[in-house]
């Protein structure tokens, strides 16, 4: 090797090959990580709840007095939270989705681009449920 080609030191970083818990808080996982994580909960709660919000719907419909019954449950403002949680929970799981979409035809899968893709996603999933919550508690 020539002497105007050296070679770098390798900076020491940190290895980890097996995560204990005492570990997660010195971990910094990335924004992509958060949207991957919160969009396989977001799905699993969407999948799970599937079967009681079709029940309810169901005798929600079944005649004019149940309905009435349920909009009065649903005058709840706790119930207005859980119902704008579940409304997250379906955004971010959409916003995600079209990411993950995109990423499957090879578009933004870059380092940069991706990061900007999941703090995107983060964002108008959060402006989208903004919008649905003031539609939900009447400010529109």
């Amino acid at each position: 090797m020539s002497e105007a080609v050296k070679e770098v030191p390798r900076k020491e970083r940190p290895h980890f090959s097996n995560i204990h818990v005492t570990d997660l808080m010195n971990y910094r996982m990335t924004p992509a990580a958060y949207v991957s994580i919160l969009h396989r909960v977001s799905g699993a709660l969407m999948f799970l709840l599937l079967p009681f919000m079709l029940y309810l719907l169901q005798l929600s419909i079944s005649s004019e007095m149940t309905f009435a019954h349920f909009a009065g449950i649903l005058s709840n403002p706790l119930v207005k939270l859980i119902l704008l949680g579940l409304i997250w929970g379906y955004m971010h799981h959409f916003c995600a989705g079209v990411r993950h979409l995109f990423m499957d035809m090879h578009v933004m899968i870059e380092k940069d681009s991706s990061r900007q893709s999941a703090v995107g996603v983060l964002g108008i999933s959060l402006v989208l449920t903004a919008l649905a919550g003031l539609k939900l508690f009447g400010v529109f």
